[in-house]
């Protein structure tokens, strides 16, 4: 029993051993920035002025409004701010979507760059006006700075001063931007039947999605340029509890709003959703385990050990890391009684759910009725969509794009991402098989929360950069 015992204490202090020897032999290079240091030049004061005049057409969109007029009306500040593309590309346009064609000398498949001009609605109290345009405290503020105009003004302008310049891409560039895409509309699939129907395959699609952020994760103590290469499916979902009302005053149990509130409390705390770790955030975490402090590089670098309490402790350390791990359910709107005194004959709460791979759409519906079905609510669906295919981050497609952010922003790190958002790329399956959902913006963490938020803006100094790489990009392809 004695040598057993020895033998058990001397496992596990080998096993110690090898992971904290294993933990400091994990380190990022010297030269490896951690703070992304950007000077305001006068060549991103004109862009920011520039791009001020987008932000000031207002382009929100919305599934029950069919006026397109402010689209067109965006078109026109397009065609006065970038001559040389209306010049010289093949313009299409789809009920207010645009896509422009930029012949090259033919050699190889093309590529497409694409960013939305839609943006969403801007409620609530702003510093600087929504659709203000205001250029203050170093950065550009508005709807649409960061999503997409911002990406969409840069890669227009690189595409501007590459034509004036005299520059002919090697192989076809196509240029797109939907306006519909807030609300997943007919855009996306309008701009892709047509290329598909042209015979066009793209041998690469660079939309949003990833960004450039300093400490992407808490605890990750570097800069990196997240590439997304998974996006999740989509869902909107209507849970609804039934009975036969009645009188305020004297209520029966479990009435239909406090079946909804079990039902959401029990998502909450018990959730049905399996972890796991996907190929593409396994490699994530490995690229930015140099960079962690040493407690979460312990685990990081030794996943063999700590998997299982690491995607327990995820959460914890991070809500958008346990998003990328698994499908998410999040409850959005409810009703019940219009009046104050009464029971509801009928009330509902909507769920928004991201469905991952592994556990993807119909599963997880599925698995989710069920337990609303304890309640005795029933289940309908509004809209589904599948988890995207997911591009190879070993893929020579990939490796362009990482290629030119490391031109434009040096010793940065580089990690494919999984997206805990959508983008407009699920349309896209049928002529691109390497959709890399990557805006090349430097944003702080206010930027980065106040997309879809109040006081959206974008740091001045960021956009010089930004139209370095998608240059960069056109001339390495």
């Amino acid at each position: 029993m004695i040598y057993i015992i020895l033998g058990i204490i001397a496992a596990v202090v080998a096993m110690l051993a090898v992971c904290i020897i294993r933990t400091l032999m994990c380190k990022p290079p010297q030269d490896a920035v951690v703070e992304l240091k950007q000077t305001e030049t006068d060549r991103a004061r004109e862009y920011a002025g520039r791009l001020a005049k987008l932000i000031k057409c207002e382009t929100v969109s919305s599934r029950y409004d069919s006026d397109e007029s402010k689209f067109y009306a965006f078109h026109k500040v397009l065609e006065e701010e970038f001559p040389a593309i209306h010049r010289t590309c093949t313009k299409h346009e789809f009920s207010g979507n645009l896509l422009f064609h930029w012949s090259g000398r033919g050699e190889g498949e093309p590529i497409m760059l694409m960013s939305h001009h839609d943006v969403v609605e801007a409620t609530g109290e702003w510093t600087h006006g929504a659709f203000s345009g205001d250029i203050a405290d170093g950065c550009l503020w508005g709807r649409g700075t960061q999503d997409t105009k911002g990406s969409l003004f840069c890669f227009l302008t690189a595409v501007e001063e590459l034509i004036e310049s005299g520059y002919t891409p090697s192989c076809d560039v196509y240029l797109a931007s939907s306006c519909t895409e807030e609300f997943s509309g007919e855009g996306g699939p309008l701009i892709a039947k047509y290329l598909k129907d042209s015979g066009v395959h793209l041998r690469l699609l660079v939309d949003e999605g990833g960004a450039i952020l300093s400490r992407p994760i808490g605890g990750v103590n570097g800069t990196f340029a997240l590439l997304g290469v998974l996006e999740k499916g989509y869902g909107d979902l209507k849970f609804t509890a039934k009975s036969t009302g009645g009188h305020a005053s004297a209520p029966k149990k479990n009435s239909p709003i406090v079946r909804l509130g079990k039902f959401v409390c029990e998502i909450e705390k018990h959730d049905p959703f399996i972890s796991k770790l996907h190929p593409t955030a396994r490699e994530m975490f490995a690229r930015m385990t140099p960079y962690m402090g040493f407690g979460m590089r312990l685990i990081f670098c030794n996943l063999w050990l700590f998997e299982g309490i690491l995607l327990r402790l995820m959460p914890a350390i991070s809500a958008q890391g346990a998003a990328m791990l698994k499908t998410t359910c999040a409850f959005t709107t409810c009703r019940g009684s219009d009046g104050l005194n009464v029971l509801p004959q009928t009330a509902y709460v909507t769920a928004n759910m991201r469905f991952i791979h592994h556990q993807s759409t119909d599963e997880s519906i599925e698995k989710i009725s069920k337990i609303a079905a304890k309640f005795d609510l029933e289940t309908s669906v509004i809209y589904k969509d599948y988890p995207c295919k997911v591009v190879d981050y070993k893929s020579e497609q990939f490796e362009l794009v990482e290629r030119s952010v490391k031109a434009v922003y040096g010793n940065i790190g580089t990690c494919p991402y999984p997206m805990t958002a959508g983008t407009d790329c699920k349309f896209y399956a049928d002529v691109t098989d390497h959709a890399v959902r990557f805006s090349p913006v430097y944003m702080t963490a206010q930027q980065l929360a106040s997309i879809h938020g109040i006081d959206e803006n974008i740091t001045v100094a960021a956009l010089p950069s930004a139209v370095d790489f998608y240059k960069t990009l056109i001339t390495n392809a």
